[in-house]
């Protein structure tokens, strides 16, 4: 089973797992998600600290305000390029937020980065817990037996 998901729009670490004690303790609020986020234009401090101190925003109908999390600016990661585009320079300049949530609902930091103006182009999920995305590459797979030590 997989360790929390990524929708068709979003890349990064993905964890797998048949112990279902690590999967539900991976996904509660007692470890960080972090994620690398690109976002239409150049993005403020006033918006990364509106985020950084909670949101109204709805998630599947229903309002929700955010919960405080970890948000600040950072140069462009080393990515590999997308296997689709998401456009390039001539539509305006993009920057890049690092977002880290201890959370997860239903699209959540797409929904955060559009309530304060700037929306979402790339979604990357560099970290669970401990467990960072580092060098690997699209498709790669590594085994990790710590997980279970992690959690004891």
């Amino acid at each position: 089973m997989s360790i929390g998901r990524l929708d068709e729009d979003s890349e990064g670490l993905l964890l797998l797992t048949t112990n279902g004690k690590v999967s539900f303790d991976l996904l509660s609020k007692k470890f960080e998600k972090e994620y690398y986020v690109q976002v239409d234009g150049i993005i403020t401090a006033e918006a990364v600290e509106q985020m950084q101190n909670g949101l109204r925003i709805n998630i599947q109908g229903t309002p929700y305000t955010t919960k405080n999390c970890k948000a600040h600016l950072i140069e462009i990661p080393n990515f590999p390029d997308r296997g689709r585009p998401i456009r390039d320079e001539r539509h305006g300049p993009t920057s890049w937020v690092s977002i880290t949530l201890r959370e997860g609902k239903f699209r959540q930091v797409r929904k955060m980065t559009a309530a304060v103006g700037f929306p979402t182009l790339r979604l990357v999920r560099v970290r669970i817990g401990e467990h960072h995305l580092g060098d690997m590459q699209p498709g790669e797979v590594v085994e990790v037996d710590e997980l279970i030590e992690d959690l004891s």
